[in-house]
């Protein structure tokens, strides 16, 4: 029997390149209205130069201030995978830093996003790998434990699970199993063309039309 603390579970296969293409340039915005306002994060903030987030999560749950299981998790991650970590959001002790990033940079990896702080914070914002985190502290991590690799997770209030889609821009991060990409990307789509048309409408001077479905 595997005793919560210490498991470890293979990652699910990667989202398929066209998946993670599709939904490469899509606003979290328009995800999060098309998921109903719902689901996605509230208070992670992007600490890298630039760039958008897409990719595979690889998921980690780690006791506070300790990052045994990220270094651990460092194992399974592949090219396009996130490494999306659940430290319960404390801010006591980064989780990452400068040399974890260019080791993942190095792998492929897609991106970061931390439910805790991170620490180099200057040469995240010099870099374009894209790391989310909910603040910074220059104090190192444990590394003795305990933390799990490849289980469910909540990071911000938003469940993750391993295989998701991950995506981030400027706004936050949204995550969605595989499973549902197709019927989200039509409400995407949708959205984009209804938001296209409001900015037409004001444009134009017909705020009040838009708003009454004349536009519509």
């Amino acid at each position: 029997m595997l005793i919560p603390g210490y498991r470890s579970f293979p990652s699910p296969p990667p989202v398929p390149p066209p998946i993670l293409d599709s939904f490469r340039d899509v606003a979290v915005a328009i995800v999060s209205d098309a998921m109903n306002r719902l689901h996605g994060t509230r208070a992670l903030k992007p600490y890298h130069r630039a760039g958008r987030l897409v990719g595979t999560a690889v998921t980690v749950k780690t006791r506070a201030g300790d990052n045994m299981a990220l270094h651990k998790a460092f194992g399974l991650l592949r090219p396009g995978d996130v490494l999306v970590a659940d430290g319960g959001g404390d801010l006591g002790q980064a989780l990452v830093g400068e040399i974890m990033m260019t080791r993942a940079k190095a792998m492929g990896v897609a991106g970061f996003v931390i439910d805790g702080a991170v620490r180099d914070v200057a040469a995240f914002a010099n870099s374009d790998f894209p790391c989310f985190a909910r603040g910074v502290t220059h104090r190192g991590p444990y590394k003795s434990g305990p933390g799990e690799i490849n289980v469910p997770v909540a990071v911000d209030g938003m469940v993750v699970m391993p295989g998701d889609v991950i995506l981030g821009d400027p706004d936050g991060i949204v995550a969605f199993p595989p499973s549902i990409a197709e019927d989200l990307l039509a409400l995407v789509r949708r959205q984009e063309q209804r938001e296209a048309s409001a900015l037409t409408a004001i444009g134009e001077g017909r705020l009040d039309d838009f708003y009454t479905g004349a536009t519509k």
